[in-house]
């Protein structure tokens, strides 16, 4: 069974910048494709980012150029880099991997944007 963690969430004051990481049970480079969703309150998840297997990548206009997803496979571990924060980026933000039309996903963790 396929775990995925989160951990880098936080508080932080707008403009700066947190590192979320999403750690493997397995092997990541199994994955055809991997990214992160995030849910503010009252509001339905949206897709932030996506990274394929051959390296590919996707973001939602309201990040780009301003939050970075890449990966290590040997530590097996995705990651999100997001700089110049804005209060409107608060949510809780999930990691989740697809293998052979399955899904996975993470706990969730919690990002707080202050303005």
């Amino acid at each position: 069974q396929v775990q995925l963690v989160e951990s880098g969430g936080g508080l932080v004051q707008a403009g700066g910048s947190l590192r979320l990481s999403c750690a493997a049970s397995g092997s990541i480079f199994s994955f055809d494709n991997m990214g992160w969703y995030r849910q503010a309150p009252g509001k339905q998840r949206e897709l932030v980012a996506t990274l394929t297997k051959r390296g590919y990548t996707n973001y939602a206009d309201s990040v780009k150029g301003r939050f970075t997803i890449s990966r290590d496979n040997a530590k097996n571990t995705l990651y999100l880099q997001m700089n110049s924060l804005k209060p409107e980026d608060t949510g809780t933000y999930y990691c989740y991997a697809v293998r052979t039309l399955v899904d996975y996903w993470g706990q969730g963790t919690q990002v707080t944007v202050s303005s």
